[in-house]
C-alpha cells in the first residue's frame, strides 16, 4: 500500500525553535511517500496556541511549494508559544494525514521586553592582560509549582549559566563570535525542571572569549570590542495560578573570581581547583565575602535571536598512542586532527599541575608549534587532591592532533585523556565515497576541515593566532559547505554581520566580524562573498529572503568597485591577495602568484556584477537587473580587449587565468573558448597532472576542463599523488584539508612559511565538484526543486555514490562499472523532477519524477577524450588506429618509436625534444589527434 506522510516541519533554518526571533517564521516540511512522481498540489497549515484553542487554520491552498512558506497567520508576539501541524495533497489525488505537531516559541522580540541590565563586577580590571574569569549570582524564591520557566541570557564575552548547581543546556562559547558592536546574539533555555519550590540560586561564569581576548597578528590586541565582560540574564517564571514573577541581572547580584586564572582562545587556559567555590551556584551558599557588581549601559536593540545552531561539544575520542617523544616528552596522539579540548580524568597530590601544549603535528618526533605563531595553545590544570578529579576547560578551543603533557602523576592511560571535538552543531546533509580510498580521505579530510572551522563563524584556521572569518576562504568553499552541513542559517547570520561590518563606501573586510582597527580595503574574490555566498544559499536552499535581506550589501560592494575602476572597468589599482598561494610562491611570499593579481579582482568583477543582474531580476527590481547587466557586459569586453588575444590566449597564460575566463564566460567569441579550453588543459599535461593553481583558481579548475571537454584530465589531475596535488596531503598522512599544498614537505619537514595550518577548508572547494561533476548531481533549480543528473563515469574509478539531504528530502546517485556494464542508479525526493544525462552513446537525457530509478547498459566509461591529452607518445604507440593517423600526417614521428630514451620522458614536449625542431612539430601532431578523438567522440 503506497503511503504518504510529512517528516518533519521547520522554522526559518532551525531545528530548535525555542526562542525563535522572528515574528512571521516562514515553514518548511519534508514529505515521504513510496507514490512514484509524486507532486503536491496543496497544504493545509493548522497552529495551536498554548491554551488549546486553534490560533489558526489554512484551509486547503492550492501550492506546490513547501519550502519556506510564508507564515499564514497574524505575526506571533513576544514568548508565544505555538504548535503547527501540516497535511498535503498530490496531484494525483493523494491526501496525507496530519504531520505531528511541531512547536515553536517565540524569544524577546522587541528590546522593550528585556527588564535586566548588564552588570559587571564592582572590582577594578587590568584589562591589559587576562583576568581572572568572574563568577556572578544571585539567590531567589520560587513560591509554588513552577509551569513554565525561561532564561533569556547573554553577556558581553563568553557565558556559561547554572541553576542550583547544573549548568544551563549544552551549548559552549555563548553567546558566540557577532558583530558585536552591531548585533549581539542572546539564547533561550527551558529552565522549568530546573527551578523547585523554595530557595533557588542562578549564576554565570564570564569569560574572555573574542569580546575581550587576544585577537590578531603578531601579538594580536585586546578589548576589541570593549574592555569589561558583562550578563544580562532575564528568568521568566510562570506558575499554575496564572501569575508571573521575573528576576533579572540588576545591582543585587554578587561576585567573585573563581578558579579560571585565566582563558584565552589563543594562549588556552589556566585552572586551579583548589580555589574552587563549591556549591557557589547552589541556594544557601553564602555569598557574604563576595563583591557588588554594577550596572553598565548597553544598547539591547542590537539583540537578536539565534539565526543558526549553538556550538557543542560533538564527539569525544580517545587517544591512539602514548608515547615518549625523543627528548622523553610524554606525547599523546588522538590519530585525527581535531578541533576542541582536551578532558583530564585523574588522581594526584593537592597541588599538582599539569600542563597540556597543543599542536597539529610532529618534526623529528617533537611537538612542532612554529605554526601557531604566538598561539601559546597551552592549558593548565592545578590539582585539589583527594579523588578523582575531571577537567576540561570552558572557553578556549585548540586545533591539534598531538597533545604534550607535562606533570601528570603516574602513567597516563587511554581513557585518562579524551579529545573534546567542538563545532557548531550543524545537520549533516552530505556524502560522497568511490573506489579509490585516497580519494574517500581526502572527502573526509575536507569533512574535518570544515568541522573544525565553522566555530560559530567561517574560520580559515583552527590552531594559530587567526581564526578569522576571512571572506575569500567561505566564497570559494561556500558551495562544498552547503552540500556536506546543513549551512543556511550559519551562513545567514555571519552573512547578516558582513553587511553590519561594511563600510559605508561598500567595501567588505578581509575578515567578519571585523577585528581591524583600519578601513576596510576592498580586495577582488575577498569581498566578492558579499555577493557570491548569498547566491549559492539561494540555489542550495531556495532562500528567497537571503537575497532580499544582502541586496544592498551586494549592490554596495559592486558599486565600490565600480567606482575603483573608472570607465576603464579594469581593477588594476590598489592591494589584492590575487591567486593567493601559488604553488609556486616562495614560503615567505604567499601573495606572489603567476597569475596577474588585476586580472583575478577584473575577473570576479565581472563575475559580481552579473550575479547581482540576476538576482535583481529575482527580485522583481527591473532597473538594478539592466543596470547591472550592461555593467558586467562592460567589464567583460574590458576584460577580454586587456588581458584575451583573438585566437583565446589569456595574459599571464596560467591554468588560474583560463579557469576564470572560462567559468565566468569572459571570453567572446566561441573559438576562443575552445582555443583556452585547449591550453588549459595543456598546462595541466605539461606541469604533470600536478596542481599549479591557488585559492582562487583550484575551486575552478576541474569544472573548467569538464567545460572544454577534458574530462579525463580533469580525473588525472584530482588522483595525482605527487606534490602538489589533493592527494599528496592524504599519502602523507593528512587528516584534515592543508593551508598549503606543500604544508608538510616530503622529507617530513614542516614548511618554513608562515602561513602554515593543517587544517583549513579552502583548497578543499573541489569536493563540490566531486559532488556535481564525478556524483553527477546538480541543483537544476533553487533547493533542489529541479535536479540535474550527469555523473562523469570514468577516471580509473569503478564505483561512485553521492547522496544529499535537500530541502524536499534525500537525492542519491550512485553508479558502477563492472566489465564494460555500467549500473546506474538515481533517487530522487517527492515534490522534485530531473533531468538524466547518461554517459552512453547519444548521451539523450531523460525527464523523471520522484522515486528510485535505475539503469544497466553496456558502454564506454566515458566519451573519448581527445587523444592530445595522452601525456606520453607510448599511450599512442599502443592504440594503432591513433599511431596510423600519426606516422600519416606527420611522418617526421615515425623515428620516435624507436628511440629508446622515450622511456625516460613523460610529456609530449619533453618526446619531441629528441627530434631536431620537435617542438614545431606539436601544433600538426594536436590537430591529427583532435580530429582523430572528435570523430571517435561523434561515432
Amino acid at each position: 500500500m503506497d503511503t504518504l506522510t510529512i517528516e518533519s516541519v521547520r522554522f526559518e533554518h532551525l531545528r530548535e525553535a525555542v526562542g525563535i526571533g522572528v515574528s512571521s517564521p516562514r515553514l518548511s516540511w519534508i514529505i515521504v511517500t513510496s507514490i512514484g512522481d509524486w507532486h503536491q498540489s496543496a497544504y493545509e497549515i493548522e497552529a495551536t496556541a498554548s491554551d488549546g484553542p486553534n490560533r489558526g487554520r489554512t484551509g486547503r491552498i492550492e501550492s506546490v511549494e513547501s519550502v519556506l512558506v510564508p507564515w499564514p497567520f497574524g505575526p506571533l508576539v513576544s514568548r508565544e508559544w505555538i504548535a503547527v501541524r501540516v497535511r498535503v495533497w498530490g496531484a494525483d489525488g493523494s491526501e496525507s494525514g496530519w504531520s505531528d505537531r511541531f512547536e515553536l516559541e517565540a524569544g524577546l522580540l522587541s528590546s522593550a521586553d528585556w527588564k535586566a541590565r548588564f552588570v559587571t563586577p564592582a572590582w577594578e580590571e587590568d584589562a591589559s592582560r587576562p583576568e581572572p574569569c568572574a563568577m556572578l549570582r544571585r539567590e531567589f524564591m520560587v513560591r509554588s509549582t513552577v509551569m513554565k520557566a525561561r532564561l533569556y541570557v547573554t553577556a558581553l564575552g563568553l557565558y556559561e549559566a547554572q541553576i542550583n548547581g547544573a549548568v544551563v543546556g549544552d551549548q559552549v562559547f555563548s553567546p558566540g563570535w557577532t558583530s558585536y558592536r552591531k548585533r549581539l546574539r542572546y539564547q533561550t533555555f527551558d529552565v522549568t525542571a530546573m527551578l523547585r519550590v523554595g530557595n533557588n540560586a542562578i549564576g554565570a561564569i564570564l569569560g574572555d572569549g573574542w569580546y575581550r581576548g587576544r585577537l590578531g597578528y603578531n601579538g594580536g590586541r585586546r578589548n576589541i570590542f570593549g574592555h569589561r565582560v558583562a550578563l544580562l540574564a532575564q528568568l521568566e517564571i510562570g506558575y499554575g495560578n496564572g501569575t508571573t514573577e521575573l528576576l533579572s541581572t540588576d545591582s543585587s547580584w554578587r561576585a567573585a573570581q573563581g578558579p579560571i586564572l585565566a582563558s584565552d582562545i589563543y594562549d588556552g587556559e589556566t585552572y586551579d581547583a583548589r580555589l574552587e567555590k563549591t556549591g557557589w551556584s547552589n541556594p544557601e551558599f553564602g555569598d557574604n565575602d563576595w563583591t557588588p557588581v554594577r550596572p553598565i549601559e548597553h544598547d539591547l536593540s542590537i539583540l537578536f535571536a539565534p539565526m543558526s545552531p549553538p556550538v557543542r561539544r560533538m564527539q569525544l575520542i580517545t587517544p591512539v598512542a602514548i608515547t615518549r617523544s625523543p627528548s622523553g616528552r610524554v606525547l599523546v596522539d588522538f590519530g585525527q586532527n581535531l578541533v576542541g579540548r582536551i578532558r583530564l580524568c585523574v588522581n594526584g597530590q593537592r597541588g599538582q599541575t599539569i600542563t597540556i601544549r597543543h599542536a597539529e603535528v610532529l618534526q623529528n618526533g617533537e611537538l612542532c608549534v612554529r605554526p601557531l605563531r604566538t598561539a601559546n595553545a597551552t592549558d593548565r590544570y592545578t590539582l585539589r587532591g583527594g579523588g578523582t578529579e575531571i577537567w576540561e576547560p570552558r572557553f578556549t578551543y585548540h586545533g591539534f592532533r598531538y597533545a604534550e603533557v607535562e606533570g601528570w602523576p603516574g602513567k597516563i592511560e587511554s581513557g585518562d585523556i579524551l579529545g573534546v571535538v567542538c563545532h557548531s552543531d550543524l545537520e549533516r546533509t552530505g556524502w560522497f565515497e568511490c573506489s579509490d580510498p585516497l580519494v574517500n580521505q581526502l572527502y573526509e579530510n575536507v569533512v574535518w576541515s570544515m568541522r573544525g572551522n565553522f566555530i560559530d563563524v567561517p574560520t580559515d584556521c583552527p590552531q594559530r593566532d587567526e581564526r578569522l572569518g576571512w571572506t575569500g576562504d567561505i566564497q570559494i568553499f561556500a558551495p562544498t559547505a552547503c552540500f556536506v552541513y546543513d549551512t543556511a542559517g550559519f551562513l545567514a547570520s555571519w552573512l547578516a554581520d558582513l553587511a553590519a561590518d561594511q563600510e559605508e563606501n561598500g567595501a567588505v573586510p578581509f575578515f567578519v566580524p571585523n577585528i581591524s582597527e583600519s578601513p576596510a580595503i576592498p580586495a577582488g574574490a575577498w569581498g566578492d562573498a558579499s555577493v557570491i555566498v548569498p547566491w549559492v544559499h539561494y540555489c542550495r536552499y531556495q532562500d528567497f529572503g537571503i537575497l532580499a535581506a544582502q541586496f544592498n550589501s551586494m549592490c554596495a560592494w559592486v558599486d565600490q568597485v565600480h567606482r575603483l575602476t573608472g570607465n576603464r572597468l579594469l581593477w588594476d589599482k590598489g592591494f589584492q591577495f590575487g591567486d593567493w598561494l601559488d604553488p609556486a610562491t616562495p614560503p615567505e611570499r604567499p601573495g606572489d602568484a603567476r597569475t596577474d593579481s588585476a586580472l583575478v579582482a577584473t575577473a570576479y568583477f565581472a563575475h559580481s556584477a552579473e550575479l547581482v543582474s540576476r538576482i535583481a531580476g529575482i527580485l522583481g527590481r527591473e532597473v538594478e537587473e539592466t543596470r547591472y547587466a550592461a555593467m558586467a557586459q562592460g567589464v567583460r569586453e574590458a576584460f577580454a580587449a586587456e588581458y584575451v588575444s583573438p585566437n583565446g590566449r589569456v595574459v599571464a597564460d596560467t591554468a588560474t587565468a583560463y579557469s576564470l575566463a572560462l567559468q565566468f564566460g569572459l571570453l567572446p567569441e566561441v573559438h576562443q573558448s575552445r582555443r583556452a579550453g585547449a591550453r588549459l588543459a595543456q598546462l595541466v599535461r605539461d606541469s604533470g597532472y600536478r596542481i599549479s593553481t591557488g585559492f582562487v583558481g583550484t575551486p575552478l579548475l576541474c569544472d573548467a576542463l569538464c567545460c572544454a571537454g577534458e574530462h579525463e584530465t580533469a580525473f588525472r589531475l584530482l588522483i595525482q599523488q605527487a606534490c602538489p596535488s589533493w592527494l599528496y596531503p592524504v599519502t602523507m598522512g593528512a587528516t584534515t584539508a592543508w593551508e598549503r599544498w606543500d604544508s608538510m614537505l616530503p622529507d617530513g619537514t614542516v614548511n618554513s612559511g608562515d602561513t602554515t595550518s593543517f587544517n583549513h577548508y579552502a583548497l578543499g572547494a573541489v569536493a563540490d565538484w566531486l559532488h556535481r561533476a564525478v556524483g553527477g548531481l546538480v541543483s537544476d533549480a533553487p533547493g533542489y526543486r529541479r535536479i540535474r543528473f550527469e555523473p562523469l563515469i570514468g577516471g580509473g574509478l569503478n564505483r561512485v555514490r553521492v547522496r544529499h539531504r535537500t530541502p524536499y528530502g534525500i537525492a542519491e546517485g550512485a553508479w558502477s562499472v563492472d566489465d564494460g556494464r555500467i549500473e546506474v542508479e538515481l533517487k530522487i525526493p517527492p515534490n522534485t523532477s530531473a533531468r538524466v544525462t547518461l554517459p552512453r552513446k547519444g548521451g539523450e537525457s531523460i525527464e523523471v519524477g520522484s522515486g528510485t530509478h535505475r539503469w544497466s547498459y553496456v558502454g564506454q566509461q566515458t566519451a573519448s577524450p581527445p587523444l592530445s591529452s595522452a601525456s606520453s607518445l607510448s599511450e599512442l604507440f599502443s592504440d594503432a588506429e591513433a599511431w596510423a593517423a600519426v606516422s600519416s600526417s606527420v611522418p617526421e614521428l615515425a623515428c620516435l618509436a624507436t628511440i629508446t630514451q622515450i622511456s625516460s620522458a613523460t610529456t609530449l614536449k619533453q618526446q619531441l625534444a629528441f627530434l631536431p625542431d620537435g617542438q614545431a612539430l606539436l601544433p600538426a601532431l594536436e590537430e591529427v589527434l583532435n580530429r582523430l578523438g572528435n570523430r571517435r567522440n561523434a561515432q
